[in-house]
This record gives structure tokens, sequence and C-alpha cells, in this order.
């Protein structure tokens, strides 16, 4: 790994990447895996235990963030038709990497179920459909109707990314493309508006309401050319602390969850019902201005050319971002294995053996990853592109930045 990151300097007339948004989505990524394993002591320290969002959150703004910066650059350079084939070609890599993963993890479950004889897996994992009717289940899996328990993000992400095709022009409208994605997603959960799923029901994520989200990180992300990087939300101390009060609020509700329905008896039945109807699925208003309030925090506390954002400590986190795809596939695999372990033996070793295998595994796929680019791009172990480690970017505005 050393030679993958050495050489850390910026590459003249070549816009500088953003870390930030790198390495965050590596650690997104790994919270990922850790609340996907039930009972991982770790997942105690996650972001869902301090803030009314997740990692799911998270990632989806910082998808829209990487789409706006890497096809937005591609839209001012070479125009919207070609920015537009290079969202469809990466939206048909997304696709066939969703169905592969879904064939494999259906195979993981299914063989662990029968050789374990617990037929829960299947029903805990929403795969009893494919049992019961698999080849109909695996033509609604390509049509993305279908659904199980963990295959879920990556349809969410297809559809984001569909919708940012007819929009990108607006990228250079932001207040436009603001108010119409507000009104869309007001509409949405208003009406209870919603993509239907072949089991009942609608997509778990619900990527109408979950575009907000996604269009503003990609406006964030988005630098009108021969302007510079892209503006960051102006400071200001009093935005500095509705933000901070915005945490400390979502904070003081998950904190009060674990109490249940003592504290809530105790409120108003109006507020009693806000509080308990923070769904995920329509992104709840509350989950939406919790990790905006976070990614302005951050955004403002992390300067986008942080030192310890090229350091070796941040490298790992680097890599898994740069390679979400592989990573997040992975990680859906390893999860159930990690499930598997920890059924068998939850004591501390094996509590620490899972999750240390896991990170070093998402962070192999991501070292892999980027020797497969150096290799690609004919590029030397000794020679970094643009701000990143040795090797490890591809070019500006090409589908691997958008992982």
């Amino acid at each position: 790994m050393r030679g993958l990151i050495r050489g850390m300097q910026p590459v003249a007339g070549k816009p500088v990447r953003d870390l930030r948004a790198d390495v965050f989505r590596g650690i997104a990524l790994w919270f990922i895996l850790i609340d996907h394993i039930p009972g991982n002591w770790l997942g105690g320290l996650t972001l869902r235990n301090v803030a009314l969002c997740d990692a799911t959150e998270a990632f989806v703004l910082l998808a829209g963030y990487a789409a706006g910066l890497a096809y937005g650059a591609v839209l001012d350079r070479r125009g919207w038709a070609f920015a537009a084939a290079a969202l469809l070609r990466r939206l048909g890599t997304l696709y066939v990497a969703h169905i592969f993963l879904f064939v494999v993890f259906t195979a993981q479950v299914g063989y662990s179920a029968a050789a374990l004889e617990s037929s829960a897996y299947l029903d805990e994992m929403h795969l009893d459909a494919f049992g019961e009717q698999p080849y109909l289940a695996l033509l609604q899996a390509l049509l993305l109707r279908f659904q199980p328990a963990f295959l879920d993000i990556l349809p969410l992400y297809i559809a984001l990314l569909l919708m940012l095709v007819p929009v990108l022009p607006l990228l250079r409208r932001p207040l436009l493309l603001l108010g119409l994605s507000g009104l869309a997603y007001a509409g949405v959960r208003v009406l209870d508006i919603n993509l239907p799923n072949w089991t009942g029901g609608g997509w778990f994520f619900n990527p109408l309401a979950w575009q907000l989200l996604f269009f503003t990180g990609a406006l964030l992300g988005y630098a009108p050319r021969r302007r510079g990087p892209a503006p960051a939300v102006p400071f200001h101390p009093l935005l500095i602390g509705a933000a901070a009060a915005v945490l400390v609020l979502g904070l003081g509700i998950v904190l009060l969850g674990d109490y249940g329905e003592q504290w809530l008896a105790a409120l108003p039945q109006p507020l009693a019902d806000l509080l308990t109807t923070i769904d995920k699925t329509g992104l709840h208003p509350f989950r939406l201005l919790s990790v905006l309030a976070l990614a302005y925090l951050v955004g403002h506390a992390v300067p986008r050319g942080a030192h310890w954002l090229r350091s070796r400590a941040a490298a790992p986190f680097v890599l898994m971002g740069q390679h979400g795809l592989p990573v997040f596939c992975a990680g859906i695999f390893l999860a159930f294995l990690g499930r598997l372990a920890l059924e068998m033996d939850d004591r501390w070793p094996m509590q620490l053996a899972v999750n240390l295998a896991g990170l070093a595994a998402l962070v192999s796929i991501g070292i892999v990853g980027a020797w497969y680019r150096m290799r690609e791009h004919g590029e030397s172990p000794h020679h970094a592109t643009n701000s990143l480690p040795a090797g490890l970017r591809a070019p500006v505005g090409s589908s691997t930045t958008v992982t």
C-alpha cells in the first residue's frame, strides 16, 4: 500500500479533486457494513446512534456531490448530450452490478438457510418470495421491483442518476433546481407517492423523495467552468448555531427513544405523532435537516486542503471512497458472513475478528481497484495525479469518479 499513497501534490492545469468527499464516503461505506451486521458491538458507535440520520443519507449526499463534480464538468466541457451519455453508461454499470449482487446474495442466503436449517434467514432478508416463485422473482428483480433487504440502496442510486440525466442543465440554475426538487419532495410526502414494489408497498428508499438530498449534493459539487472550485455554503455564525441546534435536538430524540412510550406519553399528541413517524423511506424532514446540518458543520470544520486528508491514516478510507461500487457490493456479502460468525460466537475475540477482517477486506478491494486503475491508464505507482494517493485518480469527468 505504501507505493500507492506516495506523491500527493496537485498536477498543474487540472482541477483538484475534493478528498473530503472520498474519505467521508469511505467512512460511510464502512458504517454501512457495521450497521448491516446484527449483534455487532461496533454498531453502537456509528452515526445512527447520535443523529437522526445514518450512513445512507451521508452516502447519497456525497454521491450527489461526486455526480455534480464529475458530470457537471463534462456538461461544461462537452455539452449535455455527451454528459448524458456518460451518465447512462454509468447507469448500465450500476445495473449490472446490482443484478450480479442480487444473484450472489440470494445464493449466499439461500445456501446458508438450507445448510443451517434456518428459514428465518429467508424471511428476514425478504427472500421468501424468491423461494416461492423464483422465475417471477428474478424477472421482478430485473425490473428493480423486487428488492430484498440490503439490496435497496443500489436501485435508489440508479433511479437518482437516471433523474439527473434530464436535469443536468439545471445545475447552472441552482435556485430553480432546488425549488422544483423541493416542491416534488413536498408533494411526494403529502400525497404519499412511491414507486411500486412487487412484494407490496413501495420502495424502501423512495427515490422521488430522496432526490432532494441527491440534487442538493450535486449542486454543492458542481463547479461552473472557469470559476474555480464549487463555492461552499457561506460561513455564518447563525447558520453554525442553527446546524448545531439541529444536531443536538436529533441527539436528544435518539437518546430519549431508548425510553420508549414513557416520555412520548408526556408530550402533546401532535408532537408525539411527529416524533414517532420519522421515517426513512420518504426521507423525513428531520432526517434531511440532520444530514444537511452535519454536512455544513463538517464542511467548514474540515478545509478542502486539510493535510490529514492526504495522510496514511486517511488513505484506506480514501481508497474505499474512490472505489465505492465494488466496496459496497463486497460489504453486503461480508455483512451476512459477519452475521453468521457472530451467531456462532459473539464474545469480544470474534467481535474484533469480524470487524477487523471486514475493514481489511474493504480496504483491500480499494487497493486492488487503485492498482487496476493505474494499470488501465498506464500510470506508475510513483506518479500521482490531481492530489490523490499516487496513481489512484481517474481522469476528471470519467464515470469512475462516481462510484
